[in-house]
């Protein structure tokens, strides 16, 4: 009953699929890990996890490093701890993606973008990604209405026992880095379990940097760029019945941090601020007949304010302070006739609102339905899915113009096909459609903002082959390679009116192709030594196709690499383990038009990792030192934010 009870606790990271959630089967944990790699492996779409050992074999030692190793993922990154970090996928925009903590859809209605940074490695027990719809059909509606999902999940607690665990860490690093970090579970009973984790971290971020001006050349430090946050999070999973589980979480963070600025000739002047504060609580219940028919049931609520201040003006400006809320509310059901069929429909709410301290606020809000329904066939060889999404935002203001009202029908289908019958090769093919509503700050921003804005209308279409192989002691080698094009039609940009005021249009138009390949190689030489070798790469072409007349039609889109990568090495041992890992970019511009100075230089980057796990009589010691940058390369995700050069971090956790 407790191994079933971590099940659900762990379902936001959907590592159980639906057919095991509606008939109440309890699984062990060797039984639900080949469940997860046979499930990746036959999936209808693209589908990448990184589960807590994978991280920490290759190395990786936050959010973003892992973002960083997944194939078609480009990341948006200011520099630093506390620069803040966005997601995209396959050149869509990071309003595309969408990200889901434990299950439940992260939100931000003012600027539509999740900054990642904000959330835990420590605290992660797993990381996905999917592009398009899987044939896990047993999610939120919400879940199904981006181009593509980030799952973050958190770890499942100890099953077996009634003791209490605990996990102790501290962080040190360069550039003024401490971050300690405390989790509890416990299993009360077989049927209720309590979770708490709460993380701060500090750091000043003063690394050097060199700053080119033609053939002169000057050695810098960041200035302005301290970051002091902290969250923490509670948890509980309690099984209300024979056939039936309830969770909930309560979730706050809280960043006040400086903001460095861009880094731009003969002035490095800045000061300024931004608190970002984020408050949610979220519960889940499921349940089901031990047969047919299961019952899934969300709801939260979701809390946020970002308050900027500029000192540099007299007696400083704060003139840019925001406070959003949202409400949620989502009820799925799945309903399985026959071992080969299910159909699952689900219906979401949602409601928002944003006010700020600008006189020019309009107070907007938004009412947000969405229904799915979804049928799914499979076979030993054969999977098929089928959805379609029915989306309806109802827009108003409490003052001033309101942005439209917008209803649309989405339609998508994958399929998933295995080659041969007695191996693990597979075809998937799959296509969705989806559009994306516009941003209260697209919307309603004062001389930016539109309320005549369509929401931008997404297609994609991918083909893939996936292949996995067995040998030896347990050890194995893996393929997958996909081929997309995707397109956005009404893509919002926007235009000058002038130098002071700007608007947003729907004037343009995305065609993106590219291939996508994932190779991942484990060789136990015996059971207490292995050799793990992965690499991916990414070829994408995100063309602007805005206007054929245009000297800029065809160009790469803004921040899209057409080249991407990453690769890692890990030895494990009985004595020390050691990663090598690293990853890279082509160049990039920072706008459409391609102008003289606008063009991001790649760059490639190289890390180290060492640790050890030392048992003791009560619980064990891990001990762990990472090199970044090893090279000490200088390089920019984002033009004028120069990234760190050579840093250390070191850490020590205890685990009981």
């Amino acid at each position: 009953m407790a191994a079933a009870l971590a099940c659900h606790v762990s379902a936001g990271a959907q590592t159980i699929t639906a057919d095991s959630i509606a008939d109440g089967r309890t699984l062990d944990g060797v039984t639900v890990t080949e469940r997860m790699a046979k499930g990746r492996l036959s999936a209808t779409a693209p589908t990448r996890v990184l589960d807590a050992d994978a991280m920490l074999r290759l190395g990786i030692a936050d959010i973003a490093d892992a973002l960083h190793r997944l194939p078609g993922v480009t990341l948006r990154d200011y520099g630093g701890a506390g620069g803040m970090k966005t997601v995209a996928v396959r050149g869509m925009g990071a309003g595309h993606t969408g990200v889901s903590y434990d299950g439940i859809v992260l939100s931000d209605c003012q600027t539509g973008e999740i900054d990642v940074s904000r959330y835990s490695l420590e605290n992660a027990g797993s990381i996905s990604l999917t592009v398009g719809d899987n044939d896990d059909i047993f999610i939120p509606a919400r879940n199904a209405a981006y181009a593509a999902m980030l799952a973050i999940s958190t770890p499942t607690p100890a099953t077996g026992d009634t003791s209490p665990h605990v996990t102790a860490q501290v962080k040190l690093g360069s550039f003024g880095y401490v971050s300690p970090y405390l989790s509890y579970s416990h299993n009360i009973s077989d049927r209720f379990t309590l979770t708490a984790a709460g993380e701060y971290t500090y750091a000043e971020n003063d690394y050097p940097f060199t700053l080119y001006n033609g053939a002169a050349t000057s050695r810098k430090r960041r200035t302005n760029s301290m970051m002091n946050s902290a969250h923490g999070e509670a948890g509980f999973a309690w099984k209300t019945g024979r056939r039936s589980v309830l969770t909930g979480k309560a979730y706050y963070y809280d960043n006040d941090r400086q903001l460095p600025g861009q880094v731009r000739y003969y002035t490095d002047v800045s000061d300024e601020r931004l608190h970002d504060r984020n408050a949610f609580a979220q519960m889940q219940y499921r349940a089901w007949d031990g047969g047919k028919l299961a019952v899934k049931l969300n709801a939260k609520f979701n809390w946020a304010a970002s308050e900027y201040t500029n000192g540099v003006y007299k007696d400083g400006i704060n003139d840019a302070s925001y406070w959003q809320r949202e409400a949620y509310a989502s009820a799925c059901v799945l309903y399985t006739p026959a071992k080969a069929w299910a159909a699952s429909y689900a219906a979401d709410y949602m409601f928002n609102n944003l006010n700020s301290s600008l006189a020019t606020d309009t107070r907007p809000l938004r009412h947000t339905v969405l229904q799915a329904a979804t049928a799914r066939y499979r076979s030993a060889r054969l999977t098929v899915t089928a959805r379609l999404l029915w989306s309806m935002y109802f827009n108003s203001s409490r003052r001033g113009k309101s942005a439209r009202d917008m209803r649309r029908l989405s339609p998508s289908v994958s399929a998933s096909y295995r080659v041969l019958a007695d191996e693990d090769l597979y075809v998937r093919l799959s296509y969705k459609n989806i559009f994306r509503a516009p941003t209260f700050n697209e919307s309603y921003f004062f001389h930016y903002g539109s309320t005549d804005l369509l929401p931008e209308s997404t297609d994609q279409l991918n083909l893939g082959l996936a292949w996995r192989h067995g040998y030896g002691r347990a050890s194995s080698v893996s393929l997958s390679v996909d081929g997309y094009v995707n397109r956005v039609t009404d893509k919002i940009v926007a235009v000058p009116y002038n130098m002071f005021v700007w608007t947003n249009i729907n004037v343009g138009k995305v065609e993106g192709h590219g291939v996508e390949a994932e190779a991942t190689l484990r060789h136990n030489f015996s059971p207490h030594v292995a050799l793990t070798a992965t690499a991916n790469y990414t070829w994408q072409r995100s063309e602007n196709k805005t206007n054929e007349e245009s000297p800029y039609y065809g160009n790469q889109i803004a921040y899209i690499p057409e080249h991407q990568g990453s690769a890692a090495v890990s030895f494990e041992n009985p004595w020390v383990n050691v990663s090598v890992h690293g990853h890279g970019m082509s160049h990039r511009y920072t706008n459409n038009q391609h102008y003289d100075g606008t063009r991001v230089n790649g760059y490639a980057e190289l890390g180290v990792t060492a640790y050890r796990t030392f048992r003791l009589a009560f619980g064990e010691i891990e001990a762990r030192a990472d090199v970044k940058n090893l090279l000490d390369k200088q390089y920019e995700i984002v033009s004028h934010y120069p990234m760190p050069g050579r840093s250390y971090q070191f850490s020590v956790k205890y685990s009981f």
